[in-house]
């Protein structure tokens, strides 16, 4: 039987995240259960130039331990070897490999067998130069019977494969996720994603996505893709590449040895060094178009529209990788894309059960999708977008439509409503039965019906605004158990950077137990917006400084989640309208769990390619995506490619299962 290898080098070729001094290599077999696949021959190029001599290695993705920006290489997360070292007769630490040839070509045909659902890449490592890596993302094992696979492996198939599957990548030799079947599927999107960026027979970067309904930054990947063929031509160049694209975007920074480990440590950074990568793209040029002038950073991102979206509220992701999106003023409707964009729901998307001006949705352990309806009552969807429970009961007291939604680990539903100045909150059951009274759960210094977070232990986070003036308003956080015991005292509680809200903005759980809120304040009088994040302990002391967490790009912040490393984002709200005077918005800010700014002064602006409306909703996915919705009808639904550490979907599963803030 063929045996795939797990390994581990450092000091042979000097990867990314190992230490110490002498050579250390670590092989261990791993059988698996043959799978012929399909033919698979290719060409590795800089360009349209032949890469001669490279050695050609079939990767797969790992499934023992966590890849990622900031975890070390290590035997747990080292990706797998699926060639025979047998039928090539070239083997070296990394695996058996293919050579190419005078015009660059290569053929594993024959010489690799993957088990089903293995993510498979390709490598390509050396020639005359050492420091050339590119790769390729193949995706799924191949069936027996799959039509035969031809792969171009050069520098814009690279920068496609290091960003579609940054969230799990260390080093091009280590990428590796865990073995629970959400990781599964996260990582199996998102090497499926990298085919949004660029077309692997031809090499080539894409304006559109495969679907038809997405749009590709095609003059960035070009770009991304120039700066690592400044190395790839000529490795006079390769210093100042190697010496920018670090580990961790600093000078001290571990320097990756090859170019395809700079394009994951680019994709892990992508704020940093931005005008010194840019100069290196002037350089040498191959692909077209590029981008005229140096970008704000080199996020990737990618918009979509289709679906029954028109103007993007609320987003929410289940455990398919899927995302899920309410519209709710030219049309009203629910939209469902798929982890790669296409579109799902038809294009007037999902309307049953009595739909009118949707609002806030939430997903259940079970994949069934609960909306607000703007005139009154929930609306129960299962996951083929059928209306399952109907709003025909008006889950609300004197007439006050609800406002927020969420979903505990027991399957039990909250809403969050509020009425002349009385806050409170509603619990129904999976099969949409009232189980608080009429009159809600209140007290706790809940006085409005800002939006709802859980906790791992069944407690119900909201916030109010509590407005003591038209100009500056209170903003405080209630606290319930899961009984609807209010936990805060009557006051909410305050402190750590709470201020002024003027929109209902976002809280999130963080992996310990702690409350991030946003406070944000659109300005009056010609004032600028302004805002900060704050840090509530699981017991409502304040964490954050009196002035909040702020920096990072932070401008007038709207919802927060957090990632799978326990980083926090925050979208902008955007609103351009708003502000005419801002010559560039910033669309996401990131933190680290203690609240340093991890995002340019600038923020993530994502080339702002698009005319942009006002981002309502934001989710991070199971592949490290992020994804947020905005209320233009041009571009609906925007994903920022592996920029976050995967998180487990939908959110109530985490809740189940104790691991919110956390990887699958």
């Amino acid at each position: 039987m063929r045996a795939g290898l797990i390994v581990l080098v450092c000091g042979l070729l000097g990867l990314v995240g190992c230490g110490g001094g002498g050579p250390i290599v670590s092989t261990v077999t791993q059988p698996i259960a043959p799978l012929p696949g399909a033919a698979l021959t290719g060409i590795v190029s800089n360009g349209s130039q032949p890469v001669v001599g490279a050695h050609v290695y079939l990767l797969a993705a790992n499934t023992t331990g966590y890849g990622g920006v900031g975890i070390a290489a290590s035997n747990s997360n080292a990706s797998v070897s699926v060639v025979a070292e047998d039928e090539t007769g070239n083997s070296d630490a990394v695996g058996a490999y293919a050579v190419t040839g005078s015009n660059g070509q290569f053929s594993l045909t024959g010489d690799y067998a993957c088990s089903s659902g293995q993510q498979l890449y390709l490598y390509a490592l050396g020639g005359t130069n050492p420091a050339v890596g590119l790769m390729a993302a193949i995706g799924s094992c191949p069936a027996i019977g799959s039509p035969a696979i031809f792969a171009t492996v050069n520098e814009v198939t690279t920068i496609a494969a290091a960003y579609a599957f940054a969230g799990f990548a260390t080093d091009a030799t280590h990428v590796s996720s865990s073995g629970t079947a959400l990781a599964q599927v996260g990582i199996k999107n998102a090497f499926a994603n990298a085919a949004n960026l660029a077309a692997l027979s031809t090499g080539t970067a894409l304006a559109t996505t495969p679907a038809g309904n997405g749009t590709a930054p095609q003059a960035e990947i070009n770009t991304l893709a120039n700066i690592l063929a400044s190395c790839v031509s000529a490795a006079s160049s390769c210093s100042t590449l190697l010496g920018t694209a670090t580990a961790d975007g600093a000078a001290t920074g571990t320097k990756p040895t090859d170019t395809a480990t700079a394009a994951i440590n680019i994709a892990h950074n992508p704020g940093a060094n931005v005008a010194s990568l840019y100069g290196l793209a002037t350089t040498n040029s191959p692909f077209t178009p590029t981008l005229r002038t140096v970008p704000n950073d080199f996020t990737i991102m990618l918009a979509f529209t289709g679906g029954g979206m028109g103007d993007a509220n609320s987003i929410a992701i289940d455990g398919s990788g899927n995302a899920w999106i309410t519209s709710n003023l030219t049309i009203f409707a629910v939209a469902e894309l798929a982890s790669n964009g296409a579109a799902i729901s038809p294009p007037s998307g999902y309307t049953g059960g009595g739909l009118q001006y949707p609002g806030g949705l939430a997903i259940d352990t079970a994949g069934n999708v609960w909306v607000i309806n703007g005139q009154g009552g929930v609306i129960e969807f299962n996951n083929s977008g059928v209306a399952i429970l109907e709003a025909t009961t008006p889950y609300y007291a004197a007439n006050a439509p609800p406002t927020a939604i969420a979903v505990d680990g027991l399957n039990n539903i909250w809403i969050s409503n509020a009425y002349n100045n009385v806050g409170y909150l509603l619990k129904l059951n999976d099969s949409g039965v009232l189980i608080s009274p009429q009159a809600g759960y209140t007290g706790g210094g809940k006085t409005s019906s800002g939006p709802i977070a859980i906790d791992s232990s069944g407690n119900v986070w909201t916030t109010n605004p509590t407005y003591i003036s038209t100009s500056y308003p209170v903003y405080t956080v209630s606290e319930f158990s899961n009984s609807g015991s209010a936990i805060s005292s009557s006051s909410g509680f305050t402190g750590g950077g709470l201020g002024y809200v003027g929109l209902l903005v976002g809280i999130a759980i963080d992996h310990s137990g702690d409350a991030w809120v946003v406070s944000s304040f659109l300005g009056y009088a010609g004032a600028y917006p302004s805002g900060d994040v704050s840090e509530l302990s699981s017991s409502g002391f304040p964490i954050s400084p009196s002035t909040g967490y702020a920096g990072g790009g932070l401008y007038y912040p709207g919802d927060i989640a957090i990632d799978g490393s326990g980083n926090v984002w925050v979208e902008d709200l955007g609103c351009p309208a708003y502000n005419s005077n801002l010559v560039s918005w910033p669309l996401l800010s990131e933190f680290t769990n203690a609240g340093g700014a991890i995002s340019p002064a600038t923020g993530y602006q994502v080339g702002e390619t698009y005319p942009r409306g006002c981002s309502t909703g934001l989710a991070i996915d199971g592949s490290g995506d992020v994804w947020m919705s905005d209320d233009t009808t041009i571009a609906s639904a925007l994903e920022v490619i592996g920029v976050a550490a995967p998180v487990v979907t939908p959110i109530s599963v985490g809740v189940k299962n104790n691991m919110l803030g956390t990887r699958p």
